[in-house]
């Protein structure tokens, strides 16, 4: 891939925020970042955003500034701020443009997402089945997960407590009380074998970053971390994704995470071995479980041994979700692929404060997943 550097990163808290709109937590991601970079709005030559439901992220030129600048809409559920993160991408290796923003941002009012079947290619009974409750295909897909790689359900208890430690130590994360293994097991089921507090919940945030060709890096003088690879893609015949409501195909079933991952490294020229500190979708506990071995990270049924031995701790051999994930700061679906990539800029240039991973982390990963069967996938290195 051209070469594309990351100049700026930007987060607003994450959290319930009353009397804070979506489009003000934007806002203020997207200062954060154009500070970081050392820029002003004017000097943003093409812009790209979405949210999933908090507004337009193109209107934010209102109280960003009229520039004129090209600012296109991007919706792609949770991999929305991944695609404007590519957009933005392909602009600087086009040549349209030295300096681009990709900004990601929303407000989700509390309760479990609502999807109308027939926006997803469904029929309605899906959703009279309750099929459409997201909580019940984790649940299921776990379970499964689970009985077939002899994994205990206790090791679900485990990530999530890591969860919340990590984000004790973020000062943006939304949830910032550490919870024992015992507190997290014991806590309200939700859908068996998952309990309240293994999964995330619907958030507030906003997430934005600013990439730039090696010139206007270089000119700049910025703190730039190479944006190595960034790879989205969709769920391919036979995968086992939300809202699919069949397993299409012979053999085991796989999924659109593992293609994602796979196009990542390959773009990047590493492997999973050579990856410091990683990011990976943890809409629930089992997610977490699952996706360190569809990115292939480890093998199917390893991840027991791996997080008994504390490998995916801050101190770990890969430290995952060092910031806390999706469990400690919510799921705001437009901004939560930025995050991850701030996280891992944060780390790789050695600020993230009582959360580091020691070592000089050198390549950092990141992982967004989710209906119906979409991944991206970025890797950062400096």
């Amino acid at each position: 891939m051209s070469e594309v550097s990351i100049i700026g990163a930007g987060l607003s808290r994450f959290g319930r925020q009353p009397g804070v709109t979506g489009r003000q937590m934007a806002i203020q991601a997207i200062h954060a970042a154009l500070a970081d970079a050392g820029i002003a709005w004017p000097d943003v030559q093409v812009a790209f955003g979405g949210s999933d439901g908090a507004g337009l992220a193109d209107t934010l030129v209102a109280e960003l500034g009229l520039t004129g600048i090209p600012f296109t809409n991007v919706k792609n559920g949770c991999a929305t701020g991944g695609s404007a993160l590519v957009a933005a991408v392909n602009a600087i290796r086009s040549g349209a443009a030295e300096i681009a923003l990709a900004v990601g941002f929303d407000k989700h009012p509390r309760g479990a997402f609502d999807p109308r079947p027939e926006d997803w290619g469904l029929p309605a009974g899906y959703g009279e089945a309750g099929l459409m409750v997201t909580t019940q295909f984790f649940a299921v897909k776990i379970a499964r997960y689970l009985r077939e790689h002899d994994i205990p359900e206790s090791v679900l208890a485990r990530i999530a407590a890591k969860a919340y430690r990590n984000g004790a130590l973020n000062p943006n994360a939304w949830r910032r009380e550490a919870l024992t293994e015992e507190q997290v097991a014991g806590s309200a089921m939700v859908n068996d074998p998952l309990t309240q507090f293994m999964f995330c919940s619907p958030g507030e945030g906003g997430a934005a970053i600013v990439v730039a060709s090696p010139a206007a890096a270089k000119r700049l003088g910025a703190r730039a971390v190479k944006l190595l690879a960034v790879a989205p893609r969709t769920r391919a015949f036979g995968t086992f994704e939300v809202f699919s409501p069949s397993i299409q195909g012979d053999g085991v079933p796989t999924s659109v995470s593992t293609t994602a991952a796979q196009a990542a490294f390959e773009m990047a020229g590493v492997g999973p071995d050579d990856i410091d500190v990683a990011q990976l979708q943890d809409t629930e506990a089992g997610a977490e479980l699952m996706h360190l071995a569809e990115c292939g990270f480890c093998e199917h049924g390893e991840q027991e041994k791996w997080i008994s031995a504390g490998e995916t701790e801050i101190g770990g051999r890969l430290p995952v979700n060092t910031d806390g994930g999706c469990i400690a700061n919510g799921e705001p679906i437009g901004a939560s692929g930025l995050r991850q990539v701030h996280e891992i800029v944060t780390q790789l240039r050695g600020e993230a404060g009582d959360r580091q991973v020691p070592g000089a982390p050198r390549l950092g990963f990141t992982h967004v997943y989710g209906a119906p069967g979409i991944s991206a996938c970025t890797v950062l290195g400096v």
